[in-house]
């Protein structure tokens, strides 16, 4: 589902986080390509409504600190621990691979803080990378701490697409690498998403929430390293959540 109207705002937001500059609705109606009534109905509500202002007397508009602010308050009700981000930065200089935290959304996994690695060929994402619950490590180490119920809820909406030539593609080659994960210890990735792509997940346990944590790389520096990895995961999530994980 996408709703147009909300969909223009977000491609709003990235536009100016992308430019960074001020931009007239000329601008905006031409390098979104968006029609100049439409562009003049958006720009006009937000503005009204204090999210939108003119640094300069028809200089253009550029988002207001309004946005900040709410985005600071919505934060502060349900802030990501900060050991959790200390334990994505201590994976990182562990491991030289890329760390990510990520929680369920929907049918997708919603990446919520990430910590690139140094190396130049590595793998890159930001928080909001969405990728499907099904097909990545990631994903599998989120379903596996739902009920059984609501697992099979999300496993019976799936789309199983073939992105590349391991991707699972049934519910039941799904629920059975779930199963041998929980038993092995971790959950791996075998560039069924994205080809080359590798990396080893875990389930993390908080109160009131559940994450998965993730370290991934390019499989010709990760495949003969998971079950180190996920040791070293391990050992970080005690070092730094103890008895809380």
């Amino acid at each position: 589902m996408n709703v147009k109207q909300a969909a223009n705002v977000l491609d709003l937001l990235e536009f100016f986080a992308k430019h960074q500059r001020p931009a007239t609705l000329a601008e905006v109606s031409k390098l979104l390509e968006w029609p100049r009534s439409s562009t003049f109905n958006l720009l006009g509500t937000l503005a009204a409504r204090g999210f939108l202002y003119e640094p300069r007397t028809r200089g253009g508009y550029y988002p207001s600190p309004l946005w900040f602010s709410l985005l600071q308050q919505i934060e502060s009700a349900e802030p990501i621990p900060e050991q959790l981000r200390e334990l994505l930065r201590a994976l990182v200089e562990r491991t030289g691979e890329t760390a990510a935290l990520a929680a369920a959304s929907s049918a997708y996994a919603v990446f919520l803080d990430v910590v690139e690695s140094p190396h130049a060929i590595r793998y890159t994402a930001s928080p909001g990378k969405l990728v499907p619950l099904h097909v990545t490590a990631t994903g599998r180490a989120l379903l596996s701490q739902m009920t059984p119920a609501d697992r099979s809820a999300v496993l019976r909406r799936a789309n199983f697409e073939r992105y590349t030539a391991s991707t699972l593609m049934s519910v039941e080659a799904v629920e059975k690498e779930i199963q041998r994960s929980l038993e092995r210890g971790w959950f791996e990735g075998n560039a069924e998403f994205t080809p080359d792509l590798g990396g080893v997940a875990l389930p993390l346990k908080m109160p009131h929430r559940q994450f998965a944590l993730l370290l991934a790389g390019p499989m010709f520096r990760v495949s003969a390293r998971i079950a180190d990895l996920a040791a070293a995961m391990k050992s970080e999530i005690e070092r730094h959540l103890g008895a809380s994980a």
